[in-house]
């Protein structure tokens, strides 16, 4: 395992292996960047999404270390471990997983909930309402996300990853469900809002599209290992 630069932006050197039904895959993924947007690119299966649960908290490697701006985020040989929700992590899921049986309002207030109230406090509805009207998406308040087309979602989905003013963004492949002419629209939408909000983003994509459109720094998978970063 690599030591990463104190200075630089972001640093993953991981390994993990699982095991299902007598198959085994084995992820070994490496890579640092000081840039503002990074690409995992590679076909389905190379362990990219892994990468990006671990990261964010959610799969825990078997070694190595994660760290962001210098705070360490995992750390096996030193036992560090940070919890997801501690992490300053904003994660969009490729399906953007929103609660379905909350309107767009709650699903976007969900993270600044705290136990098991769900009424927020004065300071956290206002930063609510600020980041519905920042995506536009006021007037979705009150509806509900079967009411939403597939970009509207993606909005409120975004909405909700940046509502705690994460310290990164995580993105699943983020346009993957829409059609050519919204994946236009929506990258677009994405760098302003990345520049708006100074945030550092991690991209997984399957389109050399999106590599062209985003890509500082391109790290590319395959059989579970990055075989090339640049």
């Amino acid at each position: 395992m690599g030591l990463e630069n104190r200075d630089m932006l972001i640093h993953v050197d991981v390994e993990k292996e699982l095991v299902s039904r007598g198959r085994s895959f084995r992820l070994k993924a490496e890579f640092t960047s000081e840039e503002q947007f990074v690409v995992l690119f590679g076909p389905s299966g190379s362990g990219k999404t892994l990468t990006l649960q671990s990261v964010a908290g959610l799969a825990t490697p078997d070694a190595g270390r994660i760290a962001l701006n210098g705070r360490v985020l995992f750390d096996a040989e030193a036992g560090i471990n940070i919890p997801s929700r501690n992490r300053g992590i904003g994660y969009l899921f490729q399906d953007y997983a929103l609660f379905p049986h909350l309107s767009v309002a709650e699903n976007v207030g969900f993270p600044l909930k705290k136990g098991f109230r769900w009424r927020l406090s004065k300071p956290d509805r206002r930063r609510v309402q600020e980041i519905l009207d920042l995506f536009e998406i006021s007037h979705l308040a009150e509806s509900f996300p079967f009411d939403l087309s597939g970009g509207q979602k993606q909005r409120v989905a975004l909405a909700r990853a940046l509502v705690c003013k994460p310290d990164i963004l995580l993105l699943d492949e983020p346009f993957s469900a829409l059609d050519a002419p919204l994946r236009v629209k929506l990258r677009r939408e994405l760098s302003e809002i990345q520049a708006r909000f100074d945030i550092p983003v991690i991209m997984i994509t399957h389109d050399p599209e999106d590599i062209e459109a985003f890509a500082e720094t391109l790290v590319i998978y395959e059989s579970g290992r990055v075989c090339s970063v640049g």
